[in-house]
């Protein structure tokens, strides 16, 4: 998560909820962001964390206002670059969305989520050789990111690397926390048994 920002702790935890948990438990997460960054006068966290309230609403254009006033306040927030990214993606601004993962990455090129997103949106669009280098790179700064090993499984299906794909896909199962995300497992335990029975089929 990105280090060039007050509250850490809280935005790590709010990223697990919005990733593996439930959208009630990211917005309370959310919201005491807001009112943590108030108690502590951080006006850059405060933007950032009232645009993870809209997005969970589902309100991006809304969210890509706080995102851009967080912006302000702190131009190396590569997280609050790679969301106000992800709500135009969402509002279908796709092509003008890579100059802020771009931007994103060039700030904090530490940071393995923008990569991540960087690469989910490119196998989004057909470019899954791109978006394989994104999940590699990602993964080479955070080598326990379940979630990039499924979208890079994803990314080598779309290639047709069918052995890649079962790899990586058993990977998820190893880094997912034990007795969680059991519908997770569920999926991709189905996914690894058809591509081995596409691949023995082969």
């Amino acid at each position: 998560m990105s280090k060039h920002c007050e509250l850490l702790d809280l935005r790590l935890k709010l990223d697990e909820a919005i990733t593996y948990g439930t959208k009630r438990k990211a917005m309370k997460l959310a919201r005491q962001g807001i009112k943590e960054a108030k108690d502590k006068g951080y006006p850059g966290e405060i933007e950032y964390f009232k645009g993870q309230v809209e997005i969970l609403n589902e309100n991006y254009a809304s969210a890509i206002e706080h995102f851009d006033e967080a912006i302000k306040h702190n131009h190396q927030d590569g997280a609050a670059y790679n969301d106000r990214a992800l709500c135009m993606v969402e509002l279908g601004i796709i092509d003008e969305a890579f100059p802020y993962f771009d931007k994103g990455i060039e700030v904090e090129p530490d940071y393995a989520t923008i990569h991540h997103n960087k690469g989910w949106l490119l196998n989004n669009i057909g470019r899954h050789k791109e978006a394989i280098k994104c999940f590699k790179k990602a993964l080479a700064l955070e080598p326990k990111r379940a979630v990039t090993y499924d979208n890079l499984a994803d990314a080598l299906f779309n290639l047709s690397d069918f052995s890649g794909a079962i790899s990586a896909y058993k990977k998820v199962l190893v880094l997912l926390k034990p007795y969680s995300c059991r519908g997770i497992r569920k999926e991709i335990a189905a996914k690894i048994k058809a591509l081995e029975d596409k691949a023995s089929r082969a």
